[in-house]
């Protein structure tokens, strides 16, 4: 059964075989986030860029319309006339691959995409956290160790045969669920207790772009938007640090950047758990005109975006993907299809269990009662 499977979910990625779902596409647009772009000369690991480069090519054979973030925003907003099947790439971080691997793919094929920076990362002031807490899984010689974070102790053994990728994840995720200032505790005491020296600039696959490069390709059609100082979980910093990550990185951007795009982009970026009104309202306050999350990964329309006043500051974006496959279910409607026929299944069987339960309750008809007795 699990190969019938895959071939269908294979055949619905060709083209021809995509183009019946069009229609639950109409007036919805897909915004895609991206992170890193596989660049083996420095060691990155990431999206293979064949499959970026086999994504635009199919966009381009369907007729897709890519239009840059801002002119999807215009489009919801009402401010343009909407665009059916619209996509918009945006990529999160600011790292060297983006703008030495991804943004030449771009160019190559003259679509935009939005590039969201964090701007002391491209200043050289710091390397990202979760780059670091990487680092130091790969790097230590010890073979086991334990950190407290939150009040926990975490014990780590690294023995068993690719565990650190998987360990690093995990301690990552905890950092998450702390405070700002008890992440970057756990992270100090990871170093101490995994006996790694941290380089005080970045190694070659966790570098930033510079601002240079930001210049340049911002003159070839790649615009950029702030994605704070340091990337935060915003709602675990207090209320001065979540106004100076959202403002200074959006001051920082201003004066390098010639068009900084006025969206913001959540760190981490889930729904109602890393950012809250304390946040859209700075966002407000500066004039911004929305926001991106990374969650829940769903399709936008100008219905959504109008549905309330904080709607276009919690703007969803759909994950890429790892193939192509994924990547063709996502902006095709196969994805959406497949959600509307499982919704539609979910509420057929609620409510035969609330016919069942208020079948129970009320029992049997009036008739069955009186024949049962009947000798």
């Amino acid at each position: 059964m699990s190969s019938i499977v895959q071939r269908l979910s294979d055949l619905l990625a060709v083209p021809w075989a995509t183009r019946p779902f069009a229609p639950v596409m109409r007036g919805r647009a897909s915004i895609l986030v991206l992170h890193r772009l596989a660049d083996p000369d420095r060691g990155i690991v990431g999206l293979d860029p064949r499959v970026l480069r086999r994504a635009l090519e199919f966009l381009r054979r369907e007729r897709y319309p890519v239009v840059s973030l801002e002119r999807i925003f215009r489009g919801l907003a009402g401010e343009e006339p909407p665009l059916d099947r619209a996509v918009a790439f945006t990529l999160d971080d600011g790292t060297i691959d983006q703008a030495d691997v991804a943004a030449p793919i771009f160019a190559e094929f003259d679509y935009p995409a939005t590039i969201f920076v964090i701007t002391d990362f491209l200043d050289g002031k710091s390397w990202c956290w979760w780059h670091r807490v990487e680092y130091m899984f790969e790097s230590t010689r010890r073979r086991q160790f334990s950190v407290q974070l939150g009040g926990d102790e975490l014990a780590y053994h690294l023995d068993e045969a690719g565990a650190r990728p998987r360990l690093a994840r995990h301690f990552m995720e905890r950092c998450k669920r702390v405070s700002e200032a008890e992440k970057l505790q756990g992270v100090e005491r990871l170093a101490a207790a995994a006996e790694v020296e941290l380089p005080e600039r970045p190694p070659a696959r966790y570098a930033p772009m510079s601002w240079d490069a930001l210049r340049a390709w911002e003159a070839r059609g790649i615009t950029f938007g702030p994605h704070s100082l340091t990337h935060p979980v915003l709602s675990r910093t207090d209320d001065a640090q979540s106004e100076r990550e959202i403002a200074g990185s959006w001051a920082r951007l201003s004066a390098e950047a010639s068009r900084p795009v006025p969206i913001f982009c959540y760190p981490n970026g889930h729904t109602g758990r890393d950012f809250g009104p304390r946040e859209v309202s700075t966002l407000r306050q500066l004039g911004l005109r929305g926001a991106v999350t990374n969650w829940p990964h769903n399709w936008v329309s100008a219905g959504g975006f109008r549905s309330s006043p904080d709607a276009p500051f919690a703007v969803p974006r759909i994950d890429f993907g790892a193939d192509h496959r994924g990547f063709v279910h996502s902006v095709s409607g196969v994805w959406r299809t497949k959600h509307m026929v499982r919704t539609h299944i979910e509420m057929s069987r609620a409510e035969l269990a609330l016919a069942a339960q208020e079948a129970r309750r009320q029992g049997p008809p009036s008739s069955a009662r009186a024949g049962s007795g009947a000798v």
